[in-house]
């Protein structure tokens, strides 16, 4: 069997993970999932995260950002030790990053909703003290809105 492609394999790497996680995002927002659109959004988050690590120009920031979605989905799916084994990923890959605000306060988002998910209120509330700190790095004034905002929607949904 050849392992030639007749197309551009990095072009088709950099659809998918686009793509696969738009498409997984579109699912997230999605009040009335079926069982099969349930699977679906966990396929096509993890298909985006595999496409991400097939690219010349992955960075663990970009993981980071897979594993976040991947953890919120699994908080979505009513299974939090998932959602927390993932948040923990998204955390050493932001780590690994070079520690930006941004990513590591959404690490922590992801921890608080995961901790949240499984009724610990006590590790939820530490996970969102530590998100908001670093929301408060972060220097971009959209990205830190939007972390501010995604922060609050962990309380109210608790």
């Amino acid at each position: 069997m050849s392992t030639q492609t007749s197309f551009d394999l990095q072009a088709a790497h950099r659809h998918f993970s686009a793509a696969c996680f738009n498409q997984a995002w579109d699912l997230m927002d999605k009040t009335d999932r079926t069982p099969e659109e349930d699977e679906q959004m966990l396929r096509l988050s993890l298909a985006s995260h595999y496409h991400w690590t097939q690219r010349e120009d992955c960075q663990p920031g970009n993981e980071s950002i897979a594993y976040w979605q991947t953890s919120r989905i699994y908080v979505l799916l009513h299974q939090p030790d998932n959602a927390h084994r993932y948040a923990e990923k998204s955390l050493a890959a932001s780590r690994a990053g070079g520690e930006t605000p941004f990513l590591m306060g959404y690490s922590f988002e992801a921890l608080a909703r995961a901790a949240a998910a499984a009724g610990n209120q006590a590790m939820r509330d530490d996970c969102l003290a530590q998100a908001r700190q670093f929301a408060q790095k972060t220097t971009d004034p959209e990205d830190q809105k939007a972390l501010l905002a995604d922060l609050e929607t962990v309380l109210s949904k608790s």
